[in-house]
């Protein structure tokens, strides 16, 4: 699958006032939009994912999976202030001449959504059949569900909630921590924060799975007294994200999850939830620590058109990218659900 590019020409203002030129946007797509136009999905990615979900995701998507683009047109954006070709800090500022590094501007989700829409609008897409994302995707979708209701006809949300919790905000600042104990992070150069980096990937898997998750895959030899799995897994995990992300982009991102917030200028969560009108599944991780089960009721309560289903899984957090065959289930069950409410409506009248 081959990246496009999409370069708005025009300033971009984000929430904070500080302004982008010509912000480039990076997408994925594949499959045909069908002659009814009803056959789009739209997948928002999470904080260290790419724009391509058969890579991430491809349990279920892809040629054969149940997202299969010989019957579905499927989109997927590459988050502003990411590394995978999307706006970012490693880009250069027109304005001066050389890349952003530590100068590139703050970002929120409401950000991140306006920058999506603005490529909705490029691709002349008036519905989407289904807008689903998981975690900081997830609240990417709950966000522009409420910013363009009449754009979505279904809207899955897994492992995510409606504003970000203390508890969420402080693992983000651990990390960010982490990354600001690395001197070389105060450098302006591309590769600054990496050591940093890998520490908070570390902190970070400690609230994307779970005491169980450990015990279960990373037991060891009783006699040992050094040289743990655990402590390898972690240095391992963190060495990956470095060879493929940056500290930068982690930064910025992890900000702009610390700022979901639905109810912002809006009253409250539940008065902007409200304004939510398509037909919503929302499912949550049962051993999910970073996104507890009780920030989906939060969803399920503030959206009226929705239902709740909470999988089951040992991998936490991480669940809603492994556990595929469970997701697909729910998917199905729920298509057909509604599949079947329209029919009744028609046999009625």
């Amino acid at each position: 699958m081959s990246t496009k590019l999409y370069t708005y020409k025009k300033e971009f203002t984000l929430e904070s006032g500080r302004k982008i030129n010509e912000l480039t946007i990076a997408y994925t797509s594949i499959g045909k939009l069908n002659e009814a136009k009803n056959n789009v999905i739209w997948i928002t990615h999470a904080l260290t994912a790419n724009a391509n979900p058969e890579e991430w995701w491809n349990g279920l998507v892809g040629k054969g999976k149940f997202y299969n683009p010989e019957k579905h047109f499927i989109i997927c954006v590459n988050v502003l202030g990411s590394c995978y070709g999307s706006t970012g800090p490693l880009s250069i500022n027109s304005d001066t001449g050389n890349t952003y590094h530590h100068d590139f501007p703050t970002i929120t989700i409401r950000d991140i959504v306006k920058s999506l829409d603005l490529l909705r609008l490029h691709l002349m897409i008036d519905k989407i059949n289904t807008l689903i994302g998981g975690s900081l995707g997830g609240q990417q979708a709950v966000e522009w569900a409420i910013q363009n209701p009449s754009v979505f006809e279904n809207l899955f949300l897994i492992a995510t909630n409606a504003q970000h919790s203390a508890w969420g905000r402080a693992f983000n600042e651990s990390q960010r921590m982490a990354i600001k104990s690395d001197r070389t992070w105060y450098s302006y150069s591309d590769d600054a924060g990496l050591r940093g980096l890998k520490a908070a990937r570390s902190i970070a898997l400690l609230s994307y799975r779970n005491y169980e998750t450990y015990n279960s895959t990373q037991l060891d030899n009783d006699e040992l007294t050094d040289g743990f799995s655990a402590a390898s897994y972690q240095n391992y995990q963190g060495e990956k994200l470095t060879n493929r992300f940056n500290a930068f982009s982690y930064w910025h991102l992890s900000k702009a999850m610390d700022s979901h917030n639905v109810g912002r200028g809006r009253e409250s969560v539940a008065n902007a939830l409200s304004l939510i009108i398509a037909k919503t599944l929302i499912i949550a991780v049962s051993s999910d620590l970073l996104f507890p089960v009780a920030e989906s009721k939060v969803l399920a309560e503030g959206i009226s058109n929705s239902q709740l289903s909470v999988i089951n899984s040992l991998y936490g957090h991480d669940g809603f990218l492994i556990e595929t065959e469970q997701l697909k289930k729910e998917f199905e069950q729920f298509y057909a659900q509604h599949k079947n409410n329209i029919k009744k409506l028609k046999l009625a009248v």
